[in-house]
């Protein structure tokens, strides 16, 4: 598996003071961000193995330096058609914590774009309306020239619990949950 990027090389410079910086992807037609905090590394997609019996939104798992990582396709998870695996296909290594203890996961995107310094005052709330994936999944709108881009709360949408419940309903959200 050959590393697109590290994190580490990408954002040598420090933020500015009241500027945060996102990694921007795409999946299907949107483009999301992720604060890159959370983000060890960028990976080509391949060498993903399926495990038997698993919902449609867990691809598989890899092996990263002798660990077995999970993937998580995210289209899946907002509720959209298996897409084509490209050339742009990536996945990005997130760290997160789940009880106390950090995990890595891999998560499927449709190609990965840049590094974003969003100022604080850019981000603007979740919207109450207009998205297409649940509201708590998204932390903020960032301003980035003349559009926004989603930022996106990963821990809730990695979250045991959100992992549970999206198994439980065939890799579907919730309708209820759903924001118009």
């Amino acid at each position: 598996m050959k590393a697109i990027a590290s994190v580490e090389t990408k954002t040598a410079k420090p933020a500015m003071e009241g500027q945060q910086q996102y990694l921007s992807f795409l999946v299907g037609k949107e483009t999301f961000a992720i604060g890159i905090l959370n983000i060890k590394e960028i990976i080509e997609y391949g060498q993903v193995t399926e495990v038997p019996r698993m919902p449609q939104f867990i691809r598989g798992v890899i092996n990263l330096r002798g660990a077995v990582v999970p993937v998580i396709d995210l289209g899946a998870c907002f509720g959209k058609p298996t897409r084509e695996i490209t050339r742009r296909t990536c996945i990005i290594i997130v760290e997160i914590a789940i009880e106390d203890e950090k995990h890595d996961i891999g998560v499927m995107v449709d190609a990965v774009y840049e590094v974003l310094e969003i100022p604080e005052d850019s981000v603007e709330p979740a919207p109450a309306f207009g998205a297409k994936i649940r509201a708590d999944y998204i932390r903020g709108m960032g301003k980035v020239d003349d559009g926004f881009v989603i930022i996106l709360n990963i821990e809730a949408v990695l979250s045991l619990d959100e992992m549970a419940l999206l198994a439980g309903l065939g890799g579907e959200p919730t309708v209820p949950a759903t924001v118009d």
